[in-house]
């Protein structure tokens, strides 16, 4: 007598148990269950924005001490009256145009290889399907170009504040120079750090970190670089129209 044993163990209403959840994964080092990716760029944006403010309240404060230090006398002891000390400082303004185009240029690639990352991103899920291939086209290393335009600009500031030493002009010679060298160093110690984000976000792409992993190093850094390019534009008019 023949006897059916069932291939599929039911229980006792008759269902079918739970199939266990399907895992996977793709070429670019996410195997298992895919993280929310989206969540930790929200997070990481989060934490770019609080960043950004603290910054911006510091060369804000810098700014009002600027403009109220400009018209406020100080005491002389030699004569006993109060006299305006606020005195004109020759900028290189030429080497200080090329390195606000040098910047501006870097925020342009920098930009570039934010949208190439969130391209790649956004093809990697396509590229694991088996038989699909889009092509094995080389990517330009726009991080790389950003990089050496980084380095050029602190080289030209650097070039900028030997030529004020050279005219004469040291942080302190007046309270004008002062407020120009301490914009300007400011300036360039928060895009030092900008530049580690830069070297950290290349050497991801180096050691062949998960694609959304870089995707998320190069958009963080990518913003705070824009960032960067405008503050020191505003620097830039500050110290030619708020003379």
């Amino acid at each position: 007598m023949a006897t059916y044993i069932p291939g599929t163990p039911v229980d006792d209403i008759g269902n079918k148990p739970p199939l266990p959840p399907e895992t996977g994964g793709g070429d670019d080092g996410r195997g298992g269950e895919v993280p929310d990716y989206g969540a930790r760029l929200r997070r990481a944006r989060l934490g770019l924005i609080c960043a950004i403010a603290t910054v911006c309240m510091v060369f804000i404060s810098l700014t009002s001490a600027y403009v109220v230090r400009q018209g406020l006398p100080t005491f002389d002891g030699t004569s006993n009256s109060y006299v305006r000390d606020w005195g004109r400082v020759e900028l290189p303004w030429l080497l200080l145009g090329i390195n606000t185009f040098i910047l501006l240029l870097s925020s342009v690639s920098m930009e570039i290889a934010r949208r190439r990352a969130a391209t790649a991103a956004a093809l990697a899920p396509v590229k694991s399907i088996p038989g699909i291939s889009l092509g094995d086209e080389k990517d330009f290393p726009w991080l790389g170009v950003t990089v050496l335009l980084g380095f050029a600009f602190l080289a030209g500031q650097f070039l900028a504040w030997s030529e004020m030493h050279t005219r004469g002009f040291y942080v302190n010679t007046n309270p004008s120079s002062s407020f120009a060298f301490l914009l300007t160093i400011a300036h360039a110690v928060h895009l030092g750090g900008g530049m580690i984000a830069l070297l950290w976000a290349g050497s991801s792409w180096l050691l062949k970190r998960p694609l959304e992993a870089r995707r998320i190093a190069v958009d963080i850094t990518a913003w705070y670089w824009h960032f960067m390019a405008v503050l020191w534009v505003y620097i830039f008019a500050l110290l030619g129209f708020a003379k």
